[in-house]
């Protein structure tokens, strides 16, 4: 039997990181209105699809909740992915700046997966969510799918879960999953995600968020 079969208490080691992961799926969009686009802001194919422009406004949105699985690709497996004629990558942007990420794989027989979705921090609460959520269902369903799904994860925003299920999804199914700390592979900087200790297999730790004096 498997360890994570059994209840209670399974030690994770110095340098991993463990998450539950939630999927989430829709098999038609849901009866909710299509919110407009805020003033100012406009989902903007990635063209050229560039890995080093991807990974930049990967690192940017997806930092401060770990997100690490594209950084590790090497840049050609990358590439193929970005290139591929059933994968759709957008850039959320206000003015010149781009502030989002939107990402829809459609490499799945007559599925699609929501693969990232998300915007910077420091856009959240403006209502960018809804709309952004709301274009990634239309677009999906534009094509002849049967499913469209999405996973998301205890590292990720605290309100995320929530968020997809607003949105017409219902969880379908659960996993543990333990990786390497990207931190100290490098793929992100070592004060990424605060809020997640960073504890080296050396027996050296970062006590993250506030510390009491």
């Amino acid at each position: 039997m498997s360890a994570l079969r059994e209840n209670g208490l399974h030690p994770l080691p110095p340098g991993k990181i463990a998450s539950i992961v939630t999927w989430l799926e829709m098999e038609r969009p849901a009866a909710l209105p299509r919110p407009e686009a805020p003033s100012g802001f406009a989902l903007v194919p990635l063209e050229p699809p560039e890995p080093e422009a991807y990974r930049a406004l990967f690192r940017a949105v997806g930092a401060r909740w770990l997100w690490f699985s594209r950084l590790a690709l090497e840049t050609g497996e990358l590439r193929r992915i970005l290139e591929d004629p059933r994968v759709e990558v957008f850039r959320v942007r206000h003015g010149m700046r781009d502030i989002g990420l939107l990402e829809l794989d459609f490499r799945h027989e007559r599925e699609c997966e929501l693969a990232f979705l998300g915007i910077l921090e420091s856009h959240l609460g403006r209502g960018l969510g809804r709309w952004l959520i709301e274009e990634a269902i239309a677009r999906a369903f534009r094509r002849p799918i049967r499913r469209l799904f999405v996973h998301t994860c205890t590292l990720d925003h605290p309100g995320a879960l929530a968020f997809y299920r607003r949105a017409g999804f219902r969880a379908c199914a659960r996993a543990v999953e333990i990786a390497d700390d990207p931190r100290l592979l490098g793929l992100l900087p070592e004060d990424a995600a605060p809020q997640v200790p960073l504890i080296r297999p050396d027996g050296g730790g970062r006590r993250s968020g506030r510390e009491d004096p």
